[in-house]
């Protein structure tokens, strides 16, 4: 009996597992991300400012 139930919890936690990641992904027509360009500062050997802009989308 115990293991049946054991073997019950494991095949539950790996469906559920394989659930959660296709949920998280949603795209459908007219997504749009939400972007926006982050500055990173940051200095040289020379102590000269070094300024990068990254964009990052969500």
């Amino acid at each position: 009996m115990r293991k049946i139930i054991v073997s019950a919890t494991v095949a539950l936690v790996a469906a559920v597992s394989f659930a959660a990641p296709s949920q998280a992904g949603y795209y459908s027509y007219g997504y749009k991300p939400h972007c926006f360009v982050k500055k990173i500062h940051s200095y040289d050997y020379y102590g000269n400012l070094i300024v990068k802009k990254i964009k990052i989308c969500k």
